[in-house]
């Protein structure tokens, strides 16, 4: 075995590795998007399989370092800039509980059991869905839970200039209303808006320049 290739690669792939959480972000330490354990799991492998493999040359294998750090790239930018893309890779949240009652076609299309429910439930201290006001499956697996009794709730409309539908859908607004509340906050377009919130009937932005 040649170890002087081997220590290339290895450090080939370090480097890779520490250049993708600084340039990408930090996400994939603590993975909450499908794109974050697909970039973990495919970068690994790469390393881990070719590392030791002699008929593949340091060149070659740093071709498939810069390609698919290319291919992340261009996912998590079309990620952050379209909703379609962001619903593909991630999924969307679900809500599965509302008002006291399951939705048990939602948890179905979410893989969600009766008993997977309870237990994620139960795991945050709560025993029956007659105590939650409205639960949401989101797309990292975990479930947020909002009770009947808690108030001061903050919904998020908008997230990186994109406009969450489900949410507006859940406090019964629509798009023409949410416009007309950027108007009045002095943004001409959700796409100004780096985080947008509702809480207790009233809405706040907060815009990628600084006003």
């Amino acid at each position: 075995m040649n170890y002087t290739q081997l220590f290339i690669k290895f450090v080939l792939g370090v480097l890779t590795l520490i250049f993708q959480i600084n340039v990408f972000g930090k996400s994939n330490i603590a993975p909450t998007t499908a794109l974050d354990q697909l970039q973990n799991y495919v970068l690994g492998g790469i390393i881990g399989g070719v590392i030791y493999n002699a008929n593949i040359s340091v060149l070659q294998f740093l071709l498939v370092l810069i390609v698919w750090t290319l291919v992340v790239f261009i996912l998590k930018f079309a990620r952050e800039h379209s909703n379609f893309i962001r619903s593909l890779i991630d999924g969307k949240p679900i809500q599965i509980v509302k008002n006291g009652q399951v939705l048990p076609r939602n948890c179905l299309s979410a893989g969600l059991s009766a008993n997977e429910l309870m237990f994620k439930l139960r795991s945050q201290g709560i025993y029956s869905v007659d105590q939650v006001k409205n639960c949401i499956f989101e797309k990292n697996g975990q479930l947020t839970v909002i009770k009947k009794d808690e108030n001061n709730v903050r919904f998020p409309l908008i997230n990186d200039g994109q406009i969450n539908q489900d949410v507006l859908e859940s406090i019964n607004k629509d798009e023409d209303w949410l416009n007309e509340q950027l108007k009045k906050a002095g943004y001409d377009d959700p796409s100004d808006i780096f985080l947008g919130e509702f809480e207790n009937g009233q809405v706040s932005f907060t815009g990628y320049k600084q006003k």
